[in-house]
């Protein structure tokens, strides 16, 4: 019997625990689930919640209609925020193996950016000081991760061009950086840091970030 559980944990099967929190990280039912989120007391992978936003989805005028953003200025806002946040966490916790942003609208899943450490300490440590600190003008929330393998996390009907769910699909949709920034952080090419993600259209709907984007928490800096 602990046999068969054992190997239909995490699955479909399972009744108890939930296969998308345990797959994925998430469920879009949040804490309303039957079934039992898992939360890990070590990982290699820590998720960032809602960290990222895609201009296309929040970009507006002063008056309220949206502001049309090209796909071209929108890849170079994402390589600019993939950068700064990669770079970062690299080099104030430890060598990144892999870092993925969701480019799904579901609540549960929208702006989610995980990073795999190559070491679980390192996780540990990212965890408990991100949360208290600031990103472009929001709270970082940041926690451990179940996932360790993304190629169960991600739709592959999306990788083919095929999904009929949209943004709102249960697996992530992850979105792509350039192959040029791809050779640059994963130790191919040369590196270099931008200091922020560029302003796409004015007004904005989010604050101007200073030319830190990195904030601590003003009661994380009390001795």
């Amino acid at each position: 019997m602990a046999e068969y559980l054992a190997s239909i944990f995490g699955t479909e099967k399972d009744k108890v625990n939930c296969s998308f929190y345990f797959k994925i990280g998430a469920c879009r039912h949040g804490d309303r689930c039957s079934r039992l989120h898992n939360k890990p007391t070590f990982s290699q992978t820590i998720v960032l919640l809602n960290l990222y936003r895609n201009p296309q989805n929040t970009a507006q005028t002063a008056d309220g209609s949206h502001c049309h953003v090209s796909d071209v200025e929108v890849q170079e806002h994402y390589d600019n925020f993939f950068e700064e946040v990669f770079t970062e966490l690299q080099e104030k916790y430890g060598e990144i193996e892999e870092m993925n942003v969701c480019d799904n609208l579901g609540d549960h899943l929208v702006g989610n950016v995980y990073v795999k450490f190559r070491r679980e300490e390192d996780a540990e440590r990212a965890v408990a000081e991100l949360n208290n600190r600031w990103f472009n003008g929001q709270a970082v929330h940041a926690e451990l991760s179940p996932v360790t393998d993304f190629r169960e996390s991600c739709c592959r009907q999306y990788e083919m061009g095929e999904c009929t769910r949209g943004g709102f699909c249960n697996f992530m949709h992850l979105r792509p950086i350039s192959r040029n920034l791809r050779r640059q952080l994963y130790g191919r090419g040369p590196r270099h840091r931008y200091l922020r993600p560029r302003v796409l259209c004015s007004p904005v709907p989010w604050d101007e970030p200073d030319a830190n984007l990195w904030a601590y928490h003003p009661e994380a800096l009390v001795l």
